[in-house]
């Protein structure tokens, strides 16, 4: 079918790097979606079913890795789709679709991860109000608070966004991110104010909480005693990896998008690349190794499986 690029039709132009093996590309990352499905899904499951695991700290990493698969749902399907096609071709209106997907999934892992951060902190500096503070009530708040912000601010900056005028229409990139704002005819203030905030809220605010309550949780474990030491990092060593892990990719995304930073395109197919794949197969294989309980669990099954 022959599609005319017009304001309603966007093509993809970040698929330079992969014409020539895409075939290949297409087995790399079909593999890695499966992975993903499959680590972050059997994990899930798992502190679903066992009812030890029924405790905020894995509540909000069972919540964590949920993210992951309704962040990889919003960009595999259509890139493996792409892989196959002559034309690498998006709806203005899927294209928006995606971005909010996308990006509403991101916020959501800063709130998830602050949200963790805050249960560490309680548990820790406070352990005999541990009960008191996160109740259940407590929890239901919080996993809301981490979908319901990120999804409304998003929706916002999507909303002015698509209100503005199309010029362009080849987006250099394999799905649909900030790039969007580069396809406007002109960079409306109103939209680049509302970015700020919406990033300052969603990103910058929750990483100086979580650095501010990780220092004050290794302060508190530095005054204690080594058995208190030696519990804290075993549960806290795995949220720290994944929030700088996270934190760093998506710096990535913000520098080269918002500020417009020069970089190859190779550079960029390749950090592009990590960005999606990465992050979202990491975080069940850092729970997995790290949590002691999880990784016990884990054993079990994959003995009986044998």
């Amino acid at each position: 079918m022959d599609y005319k690029l017009n304001e309603t039709y966007i093509t993809f132009g970040g698929f330079v790097e992969m014409v020539r093996f895409r075939h290949v590309y297409f087995v790399i990352i079909f593999t890695f979606y499966i992975m993903i499905l499959g680590s972050n899904s059997t994990i899930v499951c798992l502190i679903v079913i066992y009812k030890n695991l029924h405790y905020p700290m894995y509540i909000f990493i069972a919540a964590l890795l949920m993210n992951s698969l309704f962040y990889t749902t919003a960009i595999y399907p259509k890139l493996l789709l792409d892989l196959l096609s002559d034309k690498q071709i998006i709806s203005r209106t899927m294209c928006y679709f995606q971005y909010y997907i996308f990006y509403t999934s991101v916020g959501a892992e800063f709130m998830l991860l602050t949200a963790m951060a805050y249960d560490r902190y309680v548990s820790i500096c406070k352990p005999l109000e541990y009960p008191n503070i996160m109740k259940r009530t407590t929890i239901c708040v919080l996993l809301v608070l981490a979908w319901l912000g990120p999804a409304c601010a998003v929706a916002g900056s999507a909303f002015l966004s698509a209100k503005e005028k199309v010029c362009y229409f080849t987006l250099k990139e394999l799905f649909c991110n900030n790039s969007i704002y580069k396809l406007n005819c002109t960079v409306s203030r109103t939209l680049y104010v509302y970015g700020i905030i919406f990033l300052f809220s969603i990103a910058f605010l929750p990483m100086i909480y979580i650095i501010f309550t990780y220092t004050r949780i290794f302060v508190v474990c530095y005054h204690g005693s080594k058995n208190v030491r030696r519990k804290s990092l075993q549960t806290c060593t795995p949220h720290l990896m994944v929030f700088l892990n996270f934190s760093l990719l998506s710096a990535y995304d913000v520098i080269v998008v918002r500020l417009e930073t020069n970089i190859s395109q190779s550079a960029h197919f390749l950090m592009t690349l990590q960005l999606i794949m990465y992050t979202p197969l990491i975080n069940p294989i850092i729970y997995g190794l790290k949590m002691s309980e999880i990784f016990e669990k884990l054993r079990r099954l994959f003995c009986q499986v044998k």
